[in-house]
C-alpha cells in the first residue's frame, strides 16, 4: 500500500522524476572501477527516495512546475541523504540495510567514509553549478550537515548518561533526521523564487514531517520483526532512549524510571536487559504514546500546508505526511 503511493507520485513527477535520477546517477559517475561497481550497487536500493519526492512536489505546488535549479536541489537531498547513511554505518557498525549489506561489511569502514565523502562532495558540486541561488543554498545544506553532527553527539552523550528527556530526543531527531527534510524542501521552494509565506509554511510542514516520520522508525524498535521486515531492539542496544521509551518512563515511579533508564546505560553488560525493557515499553502503553504524539506532528504538518493553492502536488504532499504514520517500513 505505502509503496503504491511513492510509485504513483513518481509517475505523477514524470520527466521531473527521471531527470532528478539521471542528475544522480551522473553525479557519481567515476573512472575508478571499484567505486563504480560500489555507487551502482548502491543506486540499485535507494530506498523510499522521499526527500527528492518531497523537493519536486514543493517546487511544483509553489509556482506550477519545477526548473533546473529544483532538480539539482532533489538529486542533492538524495545524494546527501545516502552519504550521511555511509557515514552512519560506520558509526554504528552496522551490517545490513534496506536487506543487504552495508558497504562498511563488505569493503570496511574506510571505504565506507570515503565513498560517503564522493556522494557528499558531487552533492554539493551539483549546488554550486547553479547560477542564481548556489550561495544560500548551499549554506542551507551546510546547517544541516553541522545539525547531524551536533545531534550524533548529543546523542552518543546522552547514551552515556541515560538522562535522555523528550526535549533532548526531539533535537536530536530534528538534527538527524528532519532537519535535511527541511534544507530539502526549502531550498526546492526557493528554487522557483516562493513567496516567504509559501518557503515558511514549507519549512514547518517538513519539520513537523520528519519528525513524525523518525518517531514512526523509533516505534519499530519496539514492533514484531516478522511484521516490518528488519531486526528490532537495535535502539536499545545502542543504548538509545526513544519516544516509546520516554512515554512508558512517564506512567512510572521516579524510582522505577531511574531503574530502566539504568538498565539502558548498562545494556552492554547486561544484553538481557533489553528483553525487560522492550516489555516494560509495551506494558505501560509506550507505543500508545508515541503514536499520540506521531499523529499530532502529522497534522501540524498537513495544516502547515493550508496557505498553498490548490494543487494535486499539495494533495500529495499532505498525503506523504499521513503516510508516515502508516508505513510499515
Amino acid at each position: 500500500m505505502s509503496m503504491g503511493l511513492l510509485d504513483e507520485i513518481r509517475l505523477f513527477l514524470g520527466e521531473d522524476w527521471s531527470r532528478t535520477e539521471s542528475l544522480i546517477r551522473d553525479s557519481l559517475r567515476s573512472d575508478i572501477a571499484l567505486l563504480n561497481a560500489t555507487n551502482g550497487s548502491l543506486l540499485s536500493r535507494l530506498g523510499k527516495q522521499l526527500r527528492p519526492m518531497l523537493a519536486l512536489l514543493a517546487a511544483r505546488a509553489c509556482a506550477g512546475a519545477a526548473n533546473e535549479d529544483s532538480i539539482r536541489v532533489a538529486a542533492t537531498a538524495e545524494l546527501m541523504h545516502n552519504a550521511t547513511l555511509l557515514h552512519d554505518d560506520v558509526v554504528d557498525e552496522s551490517q545490513r540495510r534496506r536487506g543487504a549489506p552495508t558497504v562498511m561489511a563488505l569493503l570496511g569502514g574506510r571505504a565506507s567514509v570515503l565513498i560517503g565523502d564522493f556522494w557528499l562532495v558531487r552533492a554539493v558540486g551539483n549546488l554550486l553549478s547553479s547560477r542564481t541561488m548556489s550561495g544560500e543554498v548551499v549554506r542551507i545544506f551546510a546547517k544541516t550537515l553541522s545539525d547531524l553532527a551536533e545531534g550524533e553527539m548529543l546523542q552518543m552523550e546522552k547514551a552515556d548518561s541515560g538522562d535522555t528527556d523528550e526535549r533532548d530526543y526531539l533535537r536530536i531527531i530534528y538534527s538527524k533526521t528532519a532537519s535535511l527534510f527541511e534544507a530539502s524542501v526549502v531550498s526546492a521552494a526557493m528554487s522557483v523564487n516562493a513567496d516567504a509565506v509559501l518557503v515558511e509554511a514549507l519549512r514547518t510542514y517538513a519539520v513537523r514531517l520528519g519528525t513524525a516520520f523518525q518517531i514512526r522508525d523509533d516505534m519499530f524498535d519496539y514492533a514484531s520483526g516478522d511484521e516490518i521486515g528488519k531486526p528490532v531492539g537495535i535502539d536499545l542496544q545502542e543504548q538509545k532512549i526513544t519516544l516509546p521509551l520516554l512515554g512508558a518512563l512517564e506512567a512510572v515511579s521516579p524510582e522505577t524510571a531511574q531503574s530502566i533508564r539504568a538498565k539502558v546505560v548498562s545494556i552492554h553488560d547486561h544484553p538481557s536487559a533489553g528483553a525487560e525493557v522492550h516489555d516494560f515499553v509495551l506494558a505501560h502503553d509506550g507505543l500508545g504514546y508515541a503514536s499520540r504524539r506521531l499523529d499530532a506532528f502529522v497534522a501540524q504538518a498537513v495544516q502547515a500546508l493550508e496557505p498553498l493553492p490548490e494543487s494535486e502536488e499539495k494533495s500529495y504532499l499532505a498525503a506523504l505526511a499521513r503516510f508516515t504514520a502508516w508505513r510499515n517500513q
